[in-house]
């Protein structure tokens, strides 16, 4: 069953003084799905994704939110769109939870508040002011916010910045449940690892176009030219010293070994799962224990600096 699109941006252009910050740019964000807008500083994934929440207006283009547009249906889409902005954009004298109790009330069916407050860990800041959260809770807050009115399309900025790793983790579960209980989730982050992890979709944006989409393993087979099986390396580490010249002609043409210690040895070529399975095999017949594989995978990060530069913006 394909995917409904949530979200559809067709040649956006935004100006700033007369300068073209997002310039006939593209998107489709669908139901059910995680699309990741990745882009370096400036690149215009935020003021794109603004359009896409009503806070700004398109000077060209157009951008369909369930089918309307943000700017002029907003009071029909915002029960049904949630926003976490990167600053949290809360106001910062009250208190944690009574902020969330008193967005809960604008909703016909909001999430049940005492259960989300504990999932995100809210009741050990409850009554303190959001002025005096630090950045990481202020995320939580601004998150149950986001997503107490049960959204159709959830557009989340910099989700987990200022967290700690079990914030994170629990917010990507529920990011994942969100997902996966038909919400189309729109992420911008500057966390790669966040990306790979969530992303069924990521649309990379720089110069206010997007440069490259796909999937995340279609960005890895096809950011830099190469495909997924080309060569990569296996660090092999070794209970025993081993000599591991005979294991070229075992492995076969395309392929080097490499002795780099008495306790390890790496393995170059187009290094898939069988690959692993002759390695061992190999190893096995001489009574010698693997300790430990390592592979030299490349990453989204690998990819993003290859498409945009590594130069500072």
């Amino acid at each position: 069953m394909p995917h409904s699109p949530a979200v559809e941006v067709r040649g956006l252009v935004k100006r700033y003084d007369g300068r073209a910050v997002v310039d006939g740019l593209d998107l489709t964000a669908s139901a059910g799905r995680v699309t990741a807008v990745l882009g370096p500083n400036g690149a215009g994934k935020t003021t794109t994704v603004e359009c896409c929440e009503g806070l700004r207006a398109p000077d060209a283009g157009s951008v369909r939110v369930l089918g309307l547009d943000p700017v002029a249906d907003g009071p029909a889409l915002r029960p049904r769109v949630g926003v976490m902005l990167q600053d949290g954009g809360l106001p910062t004298g009250v208190r944690a939870r009574e902020m969330l109790d008193h967005v809960a009330r604008m909703y016909a069916d909001p999430v049940p508040t005492d259960a989300l407050a504990a999932r995100l860990g809210l009741d050990a800041f409850a009554r303190t002011t959001v002025r005096r959260l630090s950045g990481g809770q202020r995320q939580r807050l601004a998150l149950a916010v986001a997503v107490v009115g049960r959204p159709q399309v959830l557009f989340l900025d910099e989700p987990s910045a200022g967290m700690d790793p079990q914030s994170r983790l629990a917010v990507w579960e529920l990011v994942r449940e969100l997902r996966d209980a038909g919400a189309a989730v729109v992420l911008t982050t500057h966390l790669m690892e966040e990306a790979e992890g969530l992303a069924d979709h990521v649309v990379v944006v720089d110069h206010g176009t997007v440069i490259a989409q796909g999937s995340v393993a279609d960005l890895l087979a096809s950011g830099t030219g190469t495909a997924v099986d080309d060569d990569g390396t296996l660090v092999v580490r070794v209970s025993a010293d081993v000599d591991p010249a005979g294991l070229r002609e075992r492995l076969g043409a395309g392929f080097g070994v490499e002795h780099r210690s008495a306790s390890s040895f790496a393995v170059t070529g187009p290094v898939r799962p069988g690959t692993v399975a002759d390695v061992t095999a190999w190893l096995a017949e001489r009574d010698v224990l693997v300790t430990r594989l390592d592979t030299g995978r490349r990453t989204l990060e690998d990819v993003f600096l290859d498409l945009t530069g590594r130069s500072l913006r």
